[in-house]
């Protein structure tokens, strides 16, 4: 990935805006990374990945029929073998 002071993106922006159509492009601040400028396609592609990434939850956070469900719920009878491993 290039790095770029901010400085630098700003006086020569069209030219980094290019150079991001091919690999992302990190703006730096007091060399520090603030930014990061990428393509469309890059983006939708991380848009598509982040929204299959699974999102935790504290129990607090969820609704009390979320929570009542869980305890309720029971597994599929046929992965009882799974029980019997744990009484070993």
């Amino acid at each position: 990935m290039l790095e770029v002071p901010a400085t630098e993106v700003a006086k020569r922006f069209s030219q980094y805006r290019q150079a991001a159509q091919r690999e992302p492009v990190a703006v730096t601040h007091h060399s520090r990374v603030t930014e990061v400028l990428m393509s469309k396609h890059d983006y939708d592609e991380y848009m598509r990945l982040k929204s299959l990434a699974t999102r935790a939850f504290w129990t607090h956070e969820l609704p009390a029929e979320t929570i009542q469900a869980l305890g309720e719920a029971r597994m599929d009878p046929r992965h009882d073998h799974l029980n019997d491993l744990m009484d070993e």
